[in-house]
């Protein structure tokens, strides 16, 4: 019989091969509980993949109710609540039923929901992380390595994913009606939105500053969703939609230039280009460059940071950059910074204003 880790079946006969001394019990535990992060994240999944939150809010609160209704064996469901009873996402038991959880409800169906994203990162992005050791290596993409092609060529060609996908990234749009608080858009600006998708936080900025205009660019593909969605927000008529490239050129005389989570796929030239396009593109010397972003830092550096930080490798082969970094590209584009603001989400604004 094969033993257990920790117990009687490793090599006491020869010395070389035991360890320092008695093991930290504590340093253990942390360590076992990184270990099994991943069963964590797909047991996580699995609940959300079978509708459990929505089904618990509906009211259907036995494992047995459950099993019928996720056409899953009665005993899988309830050792799988079991574990997420534990982990804080429901709460309650066999006896009274369970019940969501203020956790457990960002992941219900509907707006402003992380079910998506869980479901995405439950299984194409969970894929790419098999391939993580090989990332760290050679700086590739894990996707591309468990896919054969890169992610938006992937997204490109199943449309269910590409869903997934957008709906994911809206739903880490949690700090776009804070943005106004670190800068002041009145004045009857005119805000441009280069690679703005379609149009969700042109749309929170406009709501918030009702004498401000915007322009959004982005892909021409991207166009008809942004159309749609704008309109829907009643923004058709301080929109104003171009399609094209932030590469070859940006939207001319705006006074706010926005770039939010567009840069981190893209090496330093081509980011110091784009800084460059919007210095040229500016309306005066008073015109401000905004940038959205999630930042790292080598020392001292925040959870969430440097884990998107090696999403993005395992994702495009992408990468965040430090604040010190952005300062150094932003003045090669004949930029400096003037202020670094912190937003929710652990996302960082950097204000650059044109240099003489």
């Amino acid at each position: 019989m094969t033993p257990e880790p920790g117990t009687h079946g490793a090599d006491t006969q020869n010395p070389e091969i035991r360890g320092p001394g008695p093991m930290d019990l504590e340093a253990a535990e942390r360590a076992v509980e990184l270990i099994t992060g991943g069963w964590r994240a797909q047991a996580l999944y699995s609940a959300v993949k079978w509708g459990i939150p929505d089904h618990l809010e509906a009211g259907h609160t036995s494992s047995a109710a459950l099993a019928e209704l996720c056409g899953a064996e009665p005993e899988g469901v309830r050792r799988l609540l079991r574990l997420l009873v534990a982990m804080g996402v429901f709460e309650g038991g066999e006896r009274d039923g369970y019940r969501n959880t203020a956790l457990s409800r960002t992941l219900l169906s509907g707006p402003h929901s992380l079910r998506e994203m869980c479901l995405l990162y439950g299984e194409e992005f969970y894929t790419a992380w098999g391939h993580a050791s090989e990332a760290f290596r050679t700086l590739g993409s894990g996707f591309e390595a468990a896919y054969g092609q890169p992610l938006y060529a992937y997204l490109g060609q199943d449309e269910d994913v590409s869903r997934r996908f957008q709906q994911a990234m809206r739903a880490g749009s949690l700090f776009f009606e804070h943005v106004p608080e670190i800068f002041d858009f009145s004045g009857g600006k005119q805000l441009v939105d280069v690679g703005g998708g379609t149009g969700h936080l042109l749309a929170a900025l406009l709501e918030a500053v009702p004498d401000a205009k915007g322009t959004l660019l982005d892909r021409e593909h991207v166009m008809p969703a942004a159309r749609a969605y704008l309109e829907s927000r009643g923004m058709a008529d301080r929109v104003r939609l171009e399609g094209g490239d932030m590469f070859t050129a940006v939207p001319q005389g705006g006074d706010v230039y926005l770039l939010c989570r567009v840069l981190a796929g893209w090496d330093d030239e081509a980011v110091v280009g784009v800084f460059a396009a919007c210095r040229r593109a500016m309306a005066s010397s008073s015109s401000r460059l905004l940038i959205l972003e999630r930042v790292v830092e080598d020392e001292g550096s925040a959870m969430l940071p440097a884990l998107w930080d090696l999403h993005l490798l395992m994702t495009n082969g992408g990468r965040h950059r430090s604040v010190a970094r952005f300062t150094s590209l932003l003045e090669r584009a004949g930029l400096a910074v003037e202020r670094v603001a912190a937003l929710p989400v652990q996302t960082t604004a950097l204000i650059a204003a044109p240099r003489p």
